[in-house]
């Protein structure tokens, strides 16, 4: 089981480790984005520090129906104690996790400042 918290924002928050291929490992807050269908967005900060490799360029549509050109990497995080091959997308937001990678899993939130974001396999 994997835990996080919701924030004073009511934001669904939960601490990622986040590793290139050399095993360089940051740990980063994320938020969970429901709207999101990727996998996790970093900014470029954190994608330059883990030298992460660039895979692909692709149009993507925002929330708000726009589309906008994203630059894709290739990294690796540790999910539910495994280590897991993803696509994270370049956005100067905060680290948002998407829902390609609850698949699989269930989410379920005590949505109150400071309670409990439970993620477990169905």
């Amino acid at each position: 089981m994997i835990h996080g918290v919701v924030n004073f924002r009511y934001e669904l928050t939960l601490p990622l480790a986040v590793s290139n291929s050399n095993g360089q490992r940051e740990f980063i807050n994320t938020v969970i984005d429901t709207g999101f269908d990727g996998f996790l967005s970093l900014p470029s900060e954190i994608i330059v520090r883990l030298g992460l490799p660039w895979r692909t360029s692709n149009i993507a549509t925002l929330g708000d129906g726009s589309k906008t050109l994203f630059d894709f990497y290739t990294g690796t995080v540790i999910w539910d104690g495994q280590y897991r091959s993803i696509d994270i997308a370049e956005s100067e937001t905060e680290p948002l996790l998407g829902l390609a990678i609850l698949r699989g899993y269930r989410l379920q939130v005590d949505n109150v400042e400071g309670g409990i974001v439970r993620i477990e396999a169905l």
